[in-house]
């Protein structure tokens, strides 16, 4: 079958398409349009890269971890972890804009600025006055201009799309990328060069700083809740999300919620250098509210975090002694162990098998039974 058709039956008619962008930027066939993804001309090829780089097709999740991570630091229900740590950017201008305590923006401004990658692709939420709601992908290479970008619309824009038209000009040789877990899985598979003849310099991926995600608010559901400057979900137990200064019942969030999150596995982005995430420490809300949690996966990721350290761009907060770290950390396992099994659960109840975790089945048994 045609790569463009069966990624069409297998993942948008079957509500699997998170409209990451990765099929997209680097042919003409495939566009997005208000939060959706569709084919806009039949292309002839059987073995495309769209296919393979959709983070909602079958791949085999295990040996892409091995190949890109240290055997030992990988833990099945959070993929690598290096280290686990709580911080916040130093800057109380970057706080002040940013989600929870804006670590994700004060680290891409500084691996701009050390040369750690020379562009970063980030997402940027439309605001009301502009005439959309609708985010969209963007690049950067100033440090000064990834504050633009801070927040989120919890929206999943195509912005791997924006990666693909990158890689293929060529101009960038390390390009950062943030996003969420599907975007990061699909700029790992980019990087497996499924295609080594026609990888569309996948090497040129220099960095991932993965996002925590529970799920997404589809486009039309944003516009339905209306514009905001910033927007945060709050723990479970409060039952809400916060919009500036109004207060919105989860109860009229949830029905909004993407289909395709309900798919999803993968809660940390454990296909990144660092994943990013807001605190939820045992010292709870009260404490954590403008902290991150932050998980390093590679060497690359630690040296980037201890230059934070170094220069004073992150600011560290002590977990209270190792029985309070190891709590945190278990805390973190538990509710990803728990998404991987409401995920496992969609997927069966929906087709009877795991659709794109199947090769991958081994690593989901217990999640079976």
């Amino acid at each position: 079958m045609l790569s463009i058709l069966e990624l069409e039956r297998k993942v948008v008619k079957n509500d699997l398409c998170t409209n990451c962008g990765a099929c997209q930027g680097m042919c003409p066939y495939w566009k997005s349009f208000e939060g959706r993804t569709f084919v806009d001309y039949e292309c002839d090829r059987n073995e495309g890269r769209c296919k393979y780089f959709c983070p909602r097709m079958p791949a085999d999740l295990g040996a892409l971890m091995d190949r890109f991570f240290d055997a030992k630091d990988i833990i099945p229900q959070l993929g690598a972890v290096k280290e686990l740590y709580l911080t916040r950017a130093a800057d109380p201008q970057i706080r002040a804009k940013a989600q929870h305590g804006g670590s994700v923006t004060a680290l891409v401004e500084l691996a701009l600025a050390e040369g750690f990658i020379d562009a970063a692709v980030l997402s940027q939420a439309g605001k009301a006055q502009d005439g959309t709601l609708d985010p969209a992908g963007c690049i950067v290479t100033d440090p000064a201009d990834v504050r633009k970008c801070s927040g989120s619309s919890f929206q999943i824009p195509p912005t791997l799309a924006v990666l693909n038209e990158a890689l293929k000009e060529d101009e960038y040789k390390s390009i950062g990328l943030v996003g969420t877990p599907c975007k990061s899985l699909a700029a790992y598979k980019m990087m497996s060069k499924p295609f080594e003849d026609n990888d569309n310099n996948a090497d040129n991926i220099g960095m991932v700083f993965g996002l925590f995600c529970g799920w997404g608010l589809d486009w039309k559901g944003m516009e339905a809740l209306g514009d905001a400057g910033h927007v945060d979900i709050l723990p479970s137990k409060y039952h809400r999300m916060d919009m500036d200064d109004r207060q919105v019942d989860l109860d009229e969030v949830l029905p909004l919620v993407r289909k395709n999150c309900e798919f999803c596995y993968d809660m940390t982005a454990e296909f990144a250098d660092i994943s990013i995430g807001g605190a939820r420490s045992s010292e709870g809300w009260d404490v954590d509210k403008g902290w991150n949690q932050l998980i390093v996966r590679s060497e690359k990721g630690q040296k980037l975090v201890e230059l934070a350290r170094e220069k004073g761009v992150l600011e560290f907060r002590e977990f209270g002694g190792e029985d309070a770290k190891a709590a945190a950390l278990d805390k973190l396992k538990n509710a990803s162990a728990s998404k991987k099994a409401k995920a496992v659960k969609a997927l069966t109840e929906a087709g009877g098998d795991l659709g794109y975790l199947e090769p991958s089945r081994e690593a989901f048994a217990e999640y079976l039974k």
